[in-house]
Formats: structure tokens, C-alpha cells, sequence
């Protein structure tokens, strides 16, 4: 074979080699397409509330964009607004999650009560304890000018929420209580208890009870507290002449 020969031989090698080594190339595309798509179906609309929620409690309300959530959940831009439409869809829907985690957590607080008082303190318990776990989720939960709930899952889950509350202050005045049709005393009983919770709750996470607390006997919880306001009675001693 003389020289000729033996170069074009090397070239017809290299050729070779090179288509040799293009499935190697495409074994590998699978592998990163999978890694930027890891989502399928109803899978991703549940990835992406799961990323708002920790973009939430991590940089706030303000810091929670449908850009932000995509980031987040590792996936493109389009995607929040293709399964919410616009933030607002995304808060409403994020609402509903808080609003079921919500009511999970104040009817698993009573599983353990075994007394009336236990089983009448469990609830509003429950209550300041999902909000001091998930500040952030139960922020937006009473942000209504933020939320749209004309969509089912947040109008049921705040509902299921409201029927709970009903529920127990109607175990707490020994009468069954109907969330559709309430009486004048049934109506101020909800009130009363929903805004002194939820007022309680709000200073708490405002840290607006460290003085009242730093003035009380020392290793007083603020859920010790708490425990006061409610088996306090509702009118103090009459104010003399």
C-alpha cells in the first residue's frame, strides 16, 4: 500500500469514528430534557403551588410572582399562567391550599382533647398554631382583595373553614348551629370568638403581645394566655359608683 493509499484509508477511519460517536451524543439528550420537564399532567399544577407556598413564606407576599414560582418550580414562564391564568388564580388557588391545611390542622388539634374545656381550647389552639407554622399561607388566606373567590376550590375550603368555626361555638353553647341561618345571638357568638382568635393571632405574629407577655408572671406562653382570654367571661366586674 503506498501513501495515497494509506491517507485515504486514515480519512475514511476518521469519518468513521465520527458517526460512531453521534449515538453517544443523542443517548445523552433524554437525560436533559427529563431533568428541565421532570412534570406530567395534574403533577405539575400541585409542583407549582408547593414552589408558591415556599416562595412565600421565604420572601413574602411581595416577593410571590408567577416568574418567581416558575423559577422556583424549575420549569418555563408560561407555565403558572397556563394552569392559574394571572396571579390572581394563583393566590385564590394557594389561598384554598392554606384554607384546607388550615382546617386539617384545627380538627386534628381536637383528636387528643378528652374534657369539654379540652375539646372547647383545641380549636382556637389550632388555630394560633397553623398561623404561627405558616405565617406567610395564612397572610394571604384573609387577603380578600387579593383572592377571587368566585373559583369553587377557594369558595369550599373557606366555607369548610367558616362551618368548623360554627360548629364549635355551637358545642360550646350546647346548641347545633346553622351556618346558613343564623340567629342574631348565634351571629355575635361567631363574631365574638372569630375576631378575638384572629385578633389575638395577628398581634401575636406582629409581635405586638412581647409587652403585655414581659409584664406577665415569668414562663408565660402566649398560648397560656390565650387560654385566658377565652375562659375569661365575656363581662367584667360592673364599674362601681
Amino acid at each position: 500500500m503506498d501513501k495515497s493509499e494509506i491517507r485515504t484509508e486514515t480519512a475514511r477511519g476518521g469519518r468513521i469514528s465520527k458517526k460512531a460517536s453521534a449515538p453517544a451524543r443523542s443517548a445523552r439528550r433524554p437525560a436533559s430534557v427529563k431533568s428541565e420537564a421532570p412534570y406530567h399532567h395534574g403533577a405539575l399544577r400541585e409542583a407549582l403551588l408547593q414552589a408558591a407556598e415556599r416562595v412565600l413564606e421565604r420572601d413574602g407576599l411581595a416577593g410571590l410572582t408567577l416568574r418567581a414560582v416558575a423559577r422556583e418550580a424549575g420549569v418555563s414562564h408560561a407555565a403558572p399562567t397556563h394552569h392559574f391564568g394571572d396571579l390572581t388564580g394563583l393566590l385564590s388557588e394557594l389561598a384554598a391550599v392554606g384554607f384546607r391545611q388550615f382546617n386539617a390542622a384545627m380538627a386534628s388539634s381536637s383528636d387528643t382533647a378528652t374534657t369539654p374545656l379540652e375539646h372547647a381550647l383545641a380549636r382556637p389552639k389550632g388555630y394560633v398554631a397553623y398561623a404561627q407554622a405558616h405565617p406567610g399561607m395564612y397572610g394571604i388566606m384573609f387577603r380578600t382583595e387579593r383572592l377571587d373567590y368566585s373559583r369553587p376550590s377557594l369558595h369550599e375550603a373557606a366555607e369548610a373553614s367558616f362551618a368548623g368555626l360554627a360548629n364549635a361555638v355551637g358545642m360550646m353553647r350546647q346548641e347545633q348551629i346553622r351556618g346558613d341561618a343564623l340567629t342574631l345571638n348565634q351571629g355575635a357568638a361567631i363574631a365574638r370568638a372569630w375576631s378575638m382568635v384572629h385578633g389575638f393571632t395577628m398581634l401575636l405574629l406582629d409581635g405586638r403581645l412581647e409587652d403585655i407577655l414581659g409584664r406577665l408572671p415569668e414562663g408565660t406562653t402566649p398560648e397560656r394566655l390565650l387560654e385566658a382570654m377565652l375562659m375569661s367571661p365575656v363581662t367584667g366586674k360592673p364599674p362601681g359608683p
